[in-house]
């Protein structure tokens, strides 16, 4: 079953952050290494290559139009082989999957919904049957921000076999992520069903565990269901940066959502923008940077992402990854709170004053969010909540033991958390 591949929410690294369409390998590989060594312990395991791998000019965010793509003799995307020298002589990530499994970590890839335009203007064969490129392809689906596919029509013969034949050819390279863009939501069409229950079936019987994921968002709520069926992760949002209006946002969605959060089906809150960002100019056009979040505003983050228990994947360099960064990441009460936590719900909103409550085999969590712009104290509806703890309770990010009491007169600073569990 495939819920089994997620049963707690998947933690990694994801290159777009840092380097948008334009990845390298040694710089794939830099950042696994540092995962190995700092991060692995604290159960992050995945390493994910981000969009455009097949792209040999892509330097940047963005995206060429019409440029020409490395693809195989059956309509299928292949390594760009200038940026992933070990793909050569048709060993696509292969090698690739190897070294990064062989640093004890789990490696996954981007792709695009559907099927290469080139491959439908070349009329390129699918393996597996008679059906060729164009047969299949649904030319009035297109994706409004990048022009490398046609969406595929699920009504064709030929259809599956191509989705197939995509996901046996990422089995054989030892894939174990997979996220498939202008899916969950796109920008034309909504939610594109029918492509997502061709790459369920074709991932259920590639003979690989492969975690699914859906981007981007605002993925339908009202489509909820359907996703937990389809899918391990799906975006809730479309790609979230380092800016204090889009993390505000999210506590919204996430107060919406939380009801559809359990194992194997995780609602997704995108990247973490933490850290050294934007190495090749983030998707704004800035230049490279550390975030530009706050601490307070990266510790609520942090604790928000954590509770609901988002998937975690990190888009900073963790060839540059700080210890500040690196504390965050490795803290142990939200490790508790990510990986074991249960009914994760918000109990409170009112004047951006949000109040989160989970609870694990080991301890209870209540999380008190000040979203204003300047401090304030807690309302006397969280009494019970921290009641409800116990006696002496212990605030997380000042690492202090302190008193109902205590906490019910202390202040939290503008855009920052309290996170409170039992002793």
């Amino acid at each position: 079953m495939f819920k089994s591949y997620a049963e707690t929410p998947p933690k990694g690294w994801n290159s777009w952050d840092s380097f948008g369409a334009s990845v390298t390998e040694e710089e794939v590989l830099g950042n696994a290494e540092v995962m190995a060594k700092s991060l692995k312990d604290y159960g992050w395991e995945y390493i994910v290559v981000d969009i455009q791998w097949y792209e040999p000019l892509a330097d940047s965010c963005a995206y060429h139009p019409f440029t020409e793509l490395r693809q195989d003799e059956y309509s299928r995307l292949i390594p760009a082989e200038n940026r992933f020298s070990s793909s050569r002589g048709g060993l696509g990530f292969k090698p690739l999957a190897d070294a990064v499994h062989a640093m004890g970590l789990k490696f996954g890839i981007h792709t695009m919904r559907g099927i290469p335009r080139q491959a439908v203007h070349g009329n390129s064969p699918i393996l597996g049957t008679q059906k060729t490129a164009r047969d299949i392809a649904d030319t009035n689906s297109i994706c409004p921000w990048n022009t490398d596919m046609y969406g595929v029509d699920n009504t064709k013969d030929g259809a599956q076999a191509y989705y197939d034949s995509l996901l046996a050819l990422y089995a054989s390279w030892g894939v174990d992520f997979l996220k498939v863009d202008d899916i969950a939501d796109s920008k034309l069409y909504g939610t594109h069903s029918g492509e997502i229950e061709l790459i369920r079936k074709a991932i259920d019987s590639c003979g690989r565990p492969m975690v699914l994921s859906l981007s981007p968002g605002p993925a339908p709520i009202e489509r909820g269901t359907f996703f937990q069926r389809n899918a391990n992760m799906w975006r809730l949002t479309d790609d979230l940066w380092d800016n204090w209006e889009q993390l505000y946002d999210m506590f919204g969605r996430c107060g919406k959502w939380s009801a559809f959060v359990g194992p194997g089906a995780w609602p997704d809150c995108d990247m973490l923008p933490l850290g050294h960002i934007g190495t090749r100019t983030a998707a704004d056009g800035s230049e490279a940077r550390m975030t530009r979040f706050t601490k307070e505003e990266q510790r609520s983050l942090m604790t928000l992402w954590s509770i609901f228990r988002s998937p975690l994947l990190f888009g900073g360099d963790l060839r540059k990854l700080d210890d500040w960064t690196h504390s965050l990441l490795s803290e142990p009460y939200l490790i508790d709170a990510h990986q074991n936590g249960r009914d994760p719900k918000e109990v409170y909103r009112k004047e951006d004053l949000v109040i989160w409550v989970s609870e694990s085999d080991t301890r209870k969590y209540v999380a008190c969010f000040n979203l204003a712009d300047r401090p304030v104290g807690l309302p006397v509806a969280a009494r019970e909540w921290l009641q409800s703890l116990g006696g002496e309770l212990h605030e997380v990010w000042a690492n202090r033991a302190v008193s109902v009491a205590d906490a019910e007169t202390a202040f939290i600073a503008p855009h920052g958390v309290a996170l409170y569990i039992s002793k």
